[in-house]
């Protein structure tokens, strides 16, 4: 456990956190007008290793030496120039600062950031932390790695979850959820969609899935899995018959089976390692799904039961109605797609640069 300290007074800027893997999803800007809910769960804090915020510089002004050298493989419309390694927390989890209101940015409902940190210590006055909380964007406080210390507290180690706790006890991403919005005749309201975190964790995964799949098609597990992937790897694909097929591994699972060629394995939430096979099919290519999500896809649930109202006993569960559905094909989240895939050493194929060519130029606009 830490406590995150003001670098220019010392002033404790935190609750006490656990650390954990940053989310897929954010980065991601979901919609319009959306009203997304809070990125990191409560006492935890997440590293971003990449850089995030002006000032910003576009590709021409990028030596292809210096991309590689930060993970780029691929060119991108522009990167940033921000310090790397901002903590993400939380917005309930901040303490002893106070808003810089003139750092808004160019933001309609909230902070989006662009103006740099909006947040200051209470104490000394140092801008220490820039909060998001505008539509479409995942609510969080990114503390400024040269602006605040890490501190441990003493006698607290809490050591990460076991492959079987998660399996166990881990928390289901349900695929379909409600979206809040502002606005309308009536004000805020909401509509049923795919879930924004499982659009985030398709394009993480599709991203993976091109390179494991050598240029040849892919085929996936029938239900959920196929519904959410094969569209899109039929797309970017060549056609013909399937010549690899992916399966679910993990842990609790069944072994697979010789002719697996790609295994999709879920990521510890705590430690972002990818689960790792032992045996005969450790030769398949491992492909990375949010833990949340793949628990879904591995074990689906047929509906959401919701508590009984009216003469009912209160604590009876229902499964009628059932849930709406999303009127609309899947679609992964492109960001996440893009910003997944030219950080992948194979961006550089080819292959792969032609598909972010087709991305650029909206060749595949249907998918995203």
């Amino acid at each position: 456990m830490f406590v995150f300290v003001c670098a220019g007074c010392g002033a404790e800027l935190t609750t006490q956190l656990s650390q954990v893997s940053l989310p897929v999803h954010a980065r991601q800007s979901y919609g319009n007008g959306a009203q997304l809910p809070v990125l990191m769960q409560p006492g935890t804090f997440a590293v971003d290793p990449d850089p995030w915020g002006g000032p910003w510089r576009t590709w021409d002004e990028i030596d292809p030496g210096e991309a590689e050298a930060r993970g780029i493989y691929a060119p991108v419309h522009a990167l940033s120039d921000g310090t790397p390694g901002a903590t993400v927390i939380a917005p309930g989890d901040i303490r002893r600062t106070r808003l810089i209101p003139e750092q808004r940015g160019a933001a309609c409902c909230g902070f989006d950031g662009a103006d740099g940190p909006n947040m200051a210590c209470e104490t000394c006055g140092l801008p220490v932390a820039t909060r998001i909380d505008d539509c479409s964007l995942w609510q969080a406080v990114r503390l400024s790695p040269d602006a605040v210390h890490r501190v441990p507290v003493d006698g607290v180690h809490a050591e990460p979850l076991s492959w079987a706790e998660l399996t166990e006890n881990g928390e289901m991403t349900p695929p379909f959820e409600p979206i809040a919005t502002w606005g309308g005749r009536l004000g805020t309201g909401h509509y049923w969609s795919w879930s924004p975190q499982w659009e985030a964790a398709a394009g993480h995964t599709l991203a993976h899935l091109l390179v494991a799949s050598q240029g040849q098609p892919v085929k996936v597990p029938d239900g959920l899995t196929t519904d959410v992937f094969q569209r899109a790897l039929d797309t970017l694909l060549p056609a013909g018959t399937p010549k690899r097929r992916a399966v679910l591994a993990g842990p609790g699972r069944p072994a697979p089976d010789a002719g697996a060629d790609i295994l999709l394995v879920p990521v510890h939430p705590q430690t972002g390692q990818t689960w790792a096979l032992a045996g005969p099919a450790a030769t398949a290519y491992p492909v990375p799904l949010p833990l949340g999500v793949w628990l879904w896809l591995v074990c689906p649930q047929p509906y959401l039961p919701v508590t009984a109202s009216g003469r009912m006993p209160q604590d009876v569960l229902r499964d009628d109605p059932l849930p709406m559905l999303p009127h609309q094909l899947f679609r992964p989240d492109r960001g996440t797609f893009q910003h997944t895939l030219v950080r992948l050493p194979a961006a550089r194929s080819p292959r792969l640069r032609s598909v972010l060519e087709n991305l650029k130029q909206g060749a595949s606009a249907r998918l995203f």
